[in-house]
């Protein structure tokens, strides 16, 4: 077991909020351990055991069990009866299938949104995102530039208004979203990334759905290049 990895925070309460019903504690509890697996604070190979996992929720291991099922489920840990939990690692030959699926499906939502010709304000959360990518640069944060990449792709999706699509890409953005956190600074300063945000945003005002694909497509397979080229240059095989 790794016992250095960082505990996680209970829920937080306040006076007079009735307790959570099963339900609740299930989506507080896949919440938590969902984002001590995307911040990489259980890296790849981390195992616990349920009952270890509970008690640092302040929790029973029925809602922490379910929780574990449906991160399964997600590609994201494996359940090992009566031995808890193992986050699952991404190899090289995983993120270059994902980025094709996600390719994919982004472009789709692209697709979608572009075909509506959105005004100037309906793209004012891209147009912000972007911004704000290009100001973390320029304090070289590249946390903060990571959080705003997130949130325009993020965003981009729900504009295209189809939740099932939005729910099949958010699952693929997990699995990429450790590796993409992981090699963040054995990249290039990602200076490319506002460049290709505007020109997508420029392609969807003006309704060229072809365009603003093409667009995406090329933004998206770049940063499966440099990722993919981390894997072979550091000779990682996993993240």
């Amino acid at each position: 077991m790794h016992k250095d990895a960082t505990l996680i925070a209970p829920p937080a309460s306040s006076g007079g909020v009735p307790p959570a019903d099963g339900n609740g504690l299930v989506e507080q509890a896949y919440q938590a351990l969902r984002r001590q697996i995307l911040d990489n604070h259980w890296p790849p190979g981390y195992q616990a055991l349920e009952q270890e996992v509970a008690q640092q929720l302040g929790m029973s291991r029925t809602p922490v069990h379910e929780a574990l099922v449906r991160l399964q489920n997600e590609g994201l840990v494996r359940v090992i009866p009566r031995r808890g939990m193992q986050v699952l690692a991404v190899s090289a030959a995983d993120m270059r299938e994902i980025y094709q699926i996600l390719t994919a499906l982004e472009g789709m939502a692209v697709e979608l949104l572009a075909q509506r010709k959105p005004d100037p304000g309906t793209l004012e959360p891209l147009t912000r995102a972007t911004q704000a990518m290009a100001a973390a640069l320029e304090r070289d944060d590249l946390d903060a530039w990571a959080q705003a990449d997130e949130r325009f792709h993020d965003t981009l999706v729900q504009l295209a208004g189809n939740q099932l699509l939005a729910q099949a890409v958010q699952h693929y953005h997990d699995r990429i979203h450790r590796a993409r956190m992981f090699s963040l600074r054995l990249r290039p300063k990602p200076t490319s990334s506002t460049r290709e945000h505007t020109a997508l945003v420029d392609r969807i005002l003006e309704g060229d759905a072809a365009g603003a694909v093409l667009v995406n497509r090329q933004h998206r397979e770049r940063a499966s290049r440099e990722l993919l080229d981390i894997f072979e240059r550091y000779r990682l095989p996993q993240m």
